[in-house]
């Protein structure tokens, strides 16, 4: 679940922790659909790609306070790298979360 500090919304949707080499290289690739939302922690870098992916995504990139400093949508073959260093980095399918830049999230 994922509540958002901000606007004290709480979202019912199991997350994923992407915290193995494997998992972090596989991501969404090849997933036709999903209903959770995919996190990478404690990452060395933020640049990422929807390389073999079926649909559009939403990206959110948090610092080590979990706040969102930046958001994006992908479509599927796009690369995007945010303009610093995240610490955690939030996929979901587009438009399933309301969360927005500044937004302080706490993740259950």
């Amino acid at each position: 679940m994922i509540l958002n500090k901000t606007t004290d919304e709480l979202t019912n949707i199991n997350i994923i922790c992407a915290n193995t080499f494997f998992r972090r290289l596989k991501g969404l690739m090849g997933k036709k659909d999903i209903d959770f939302a995919l996190l990478f922690c404690n990452l060395n870098d933020s640049g990422i790609h929807t390389h073999f992916m079926r649909f559009d995504i939403d990206v959110y990139f948090l610092d080590e306070n979990k706040v969102v400093f930046e958001k994006t949508t992908l479509k599927p073959w796009k690369f995007y790298r945010p303009e610093k260093q995240a610490k955690f980095i939030l996929e979901t399918k587009k438009d399933v979360l309301k969360i927005e830049i500044g937004d302080k999230l706490d993740l259950i």
